[in-house]
């Protein structure tokens, strides 16, 4: 299959540029004999490449470590200890990095691994550091494999699943569209394999209590998910003006079948991902602020970076990642952001050259006040 010709203008996937990608253990490993279904990681990775030579970006939620960890251990599914998960997840991470650089190498892509926990996604520290690495992994053609850490996470071991930790990095990240590939081509008024009178439902608009009523449990001993879970990931998502689509993903080439128009349910977004952060920044409380010179007044009308020497008056008590208001000379509000430093090293690098800010902090550091992506102009904010 010429898949890079299939997805040549990406179908209905054509408006979103930033795509997430969630891939649960049921499809990538076979339930009868533990095995990675290699053929079948190969065609998505086929379909991957096609978006990216149309210009798209790529992150990859994927489960599978636990599974296959499990099955080179030869430890037992069901009588499977904490312990022994976290063990099984040590060993069965390295795998599945593999499989997937492997596959993905075959294209000539890139990939990075990243291990989270979705305290991760909502801590303002770590979640500025891992936007960072992946937008950066982005930025320069990787593609991202993001996983939860278990490991060390015995929380999401025991309760947690990658359709909800999809959906927060794909807000995180700001992602146009989160595709979640299932065992079913979507949602439907009742569970389709209970119900005669099953109806597959293309599109929904909002998530009202209705709706959430339709979900029904997980299909598969491998899925910690189900129908409930997407269902809350897709809440979070298309609050934040991500747009959501489940599809079933147990053939070949499942992104490219979604992009010729194969059936799915698509969730559409509140707002799009820009105008959402956009708004989250401007309505927070803001808990401090920084008055800068002209010079920087029009680099960040240039849609630059604030760097520390266009800072002359550091104010108020703030961590990194919080809330701040930037202000002209007059004191007039031009923009508001998210700080890159604390209150105490704000101080301390304000009007000093970037290349300085090692040598006073003491320690090497990114050299942003507030990054371009994290500020947003006041006028700009409002419209």
């Amino acid at each position: 299959m010429d898949t890079v010709g299939a997805l040549g203008d990406t179908g209905i996937l054509a408006p979103f540029n930033r795509i997430t990608i969630k891939v649960g253990s049921a499809l990538l490993v076979d339930d009868a004999t533990g095995q990675l279904r290699t053929q079948w990681l190969q065609s998505l990775a086929d379909d991957i490449a096609g978006l990216k030579a149309a210009g798209k970006q790529v992150l990859i939620v994927s489960s599978g470590a636990i599974v296959l960890g499990r099955r080179i251990l030869g430890l037992d599914a069901q009588s499977l200890s904490l312990d022994q998960s976290q063990a099984a997840a040590a060993v069965g991470q390295i795998a599945l990095s593999q499989a997937w650089r492997d596959s993905l190498t075959a294209h000539g892509i890139i990939t990075g691994q990243i291990l989270l926990t979705p305290n991760i996604t909502e801590e303002r520290r770590s979640f500025l550091n891992a936007r960072t690495t992946i937008n950066t992994l982005l930025d320069i053609g990787a593609v991202p494999i993001i996983n939860e850490n278990d490991t060390v996470a015995t929380g999401e071991i025991r309760y947690g699943d990658n359709d909800r930790l999809s959906a927060r990095v794909a807000t995180m990240v700001e992602s146009e569209a989160l595709i979640l590939l299932s065992d079913v081509d979507g949602l439907y008024t009742a569970p389709p394999g209970t119900s005669a009178d099953a109806t597959h439902i293309p599109h929904i608009e909002r998530i009202t209590p209705e709706i959430d009523a339709m979900a029904g449990g997980a299909q598969s001993h491998l899925s910690r998910g189900g129908m409930r879970t997407k269902l809350e990931a897709g809440k979070m998502a298309t609050e934040a003006g991500t747009a959501m689509i489940i599809a079933r993903g147990t053939e070949a080439h499942p992104v490219a079948a979604i992009a010729r128009g194969g059936r799915h349910t698509l969730f559409a977004p509140r707002a799009n991902p820009l105008a959402a952060r956009k708004r989250w920044i401007m309505t927070g409380m803001m808990t401090g602020r920084l008055t800068l010179d002209a010079g920087a007044v029009e680099a960040l009308k240039r849609g630059s970076s604030l760097l520390p020497i266009g800072v002359t008056r550091v104010e108020g008590s703030f961590s990194r990642g919080d809330p701040v208001a930037i202000l002209a000379p007059g004191g007039e509000e031009l923009a508001r952001g998210l700080a890159g430093f604390d209150h105490l090293d704000a101080r301390k690098i304000a009007g000093r050259q970037s290349g300085e800010i090692a040598e006073l902090l003491g320690r090497a550091t990114r050299t942003e006040m507030v990054h371009r992506d994290n500020l947003v102009l006041v006028a700009a904010g409002k419209e």
